[in-house]
């Protein structure tokens, strides 16, 4: 089968959950025998007239330079030069399937090329931007959970913040038209998408909200890539914790809010090790370090693959403080794949992948107090992680999930082309 992933944006260059989801699905793919391409735009990688070939995969990597918000969300209009370089990757490949990862900053003509070339589609739900330019249901005014588009004027001000412009916001009601419209064309796309896959159940309830597409929308849980090696079995001490938290380090993900709660614990016997990028979102990290003050909470940075399993195999708990509507979150999958309990915000999909007192706990999302409590009883009971430890099920992994994948790659490839 000859597979073509289409994402916004590619290792190495960014390593998101989406990204990484995308590079060890194409690589699980290539290693059973499929042919598969990537097309994702970069910003600084040096381009060559030729796709290269990497871990048995084609990368199409078309050179689009340091962009803005505003242009950023433009290209989802027009951008010749991306749609060029697209049509000029399909035509090279010749792929069956097309499988779209994301669209955030590509051209949704794009899919009116698909479709015209008779190349069946799917689509990955991995966060909200068909619903949402903001892609996570958050506002960028105040910094609170959306119910969704409100005569597209909470749309119009989420977009003249994010262009960096928040003192237009008065120009909300002339803007919220264009808001409309971009939805409307995204809606006009998802339709013609053969199947849309969500994470989690959580993410098929909030998309059929505002889609009428139950037809399409079929729920296929995410696959990690195990350790390569056994890992060391963690032994539980009473007064001692090892925190981790290991993921972005931007707002909406409620690292500060794990920084509070760490500083009103025992300054012994306690550690926090955040790991993430700390080049993403500079001034948040910056208040962030500001906030410490506690002597074992420590900013590593960015940690690799091959350092992943040796951090989580040394903590007592992973904590996912997130303040948004989190679709899938691997490091929940990674932590248990480790046998880490994981402390959880009581909030989207998480409750999904979170069992409270079974293997993990869940907390108010936002409420350091709240979090603080959950992590001292940790603290000082060593048999309550044990307890969770236990209730830790078997992970799905990339195997699993990719065989999930091609099994619907193959269902969509024998159905008649809908020509409505």
């Amino acid at each position: 089968m000859r597979i073509l992933h289409l994402v916004h944006q590619y290792p190495p260059e960014f390593i998101g959950g989406t990204e990484r989801y995308t590079m060890e699905l194409a690589e699980q793919q290539a290693l059973a025998g499929h042919a598969v391409a990537v097309f994702a735009p970069t910003t600084s990688l040096p381009t060559k007239e030729r796709p290269v070939l990497a871990n048995g995969i084609i990368e199409y990597r078309p050179l689009i330079g340091q962009r803005t918000a505003h242009s950023v969300f433009a290209a989802t209009f027009s951008s010749r030069s991306l749609l060029e370089s697209f049509v000029g990757a399909v035509r090279e490949f010749k792929p069956a399937l097309v499988h779209i990862e994301h669209l955030i900053g590509l051209p949704l003509k794009i899919i009116d090329q698909i479709v015209d070339a008779d190349i069946p589609f799917i689509v990955t739900l991995h966060d909200y931007w068909f619903i949402c330019a903001n892609a996570q249901l958050l506002t960028n005014y105040d910094q609170t959970i959306c119910s969704g588009p409100d005569r597209y004027l909470n749309c119009a001000r989420c977009a003249l913040v994010r262009s960096g412009v928040p003192s237009l916001q008065p120009l909300s009601p002339p803007v919220a038209p264009l808001m409309a419209w971009r939805n409307k064309v995204i809606e006009k796309a998802l339709i013609k998408a053969r199947r849309l896959i969500a994470p989690t159940r959580f993410v098929k309830a909030k998309y059929l909200e505002f889609f009428d597409l139950a037809e399409k929308v079929v729920v296929i849980p995410h696959g990690i890539r195990m350790p390569e090696l056994p890992l060391i079995e963690h032994k539980y001490q009473a007064n001692r914790l090892n925190i981790s938290y290991v993921g972005g380090l931007s707002w909406q993900k409620g690292v500060h809010v794990l920084i509070e709660a760490v500083n009103m614990m025992p300054e012994e016997d306690v550690w926090l090790g955040i790991y993430g990028d700390t080049s993403a979102f500079p001034q948040y990290v910056a208040d962030l370090s500001q906030m410490i003050r506690h002597p074992g909470i420590k900013m590593p940075g960015q940690i690799d693959r091959g350092k992943l399993w040796s951090v989580l195999s040394k903590s007592d708990v992973v904590v996912v403080p997130s303040l948004w509507y989190e679709t899938a979150s691997l490091i929940v999958q990674e932590a248990f794949a480790a046998r880490v309990p994981v402390v959880a915000s009581r909030i989207g999909a998480l409750q999904e992948r979170v069992v409270d007192e079974h293997d993990g706990l869940l907390v108010a999302p936002g409420d350091a107090r709240s979090l603080q409590r959950t992590l001292m009883q940790l603290y000082k009971q060593p048999e309550l992680r044990l307890k969770l430890r236990s209730g830790i099920q078997p992970v799905r992994t990339i195997e699993d999930h990719a065989s999930a994948i091609e099994n619907l790659y193959r269902t969509v490839l024998h159905e008649p082309i809908d020509q409505s």
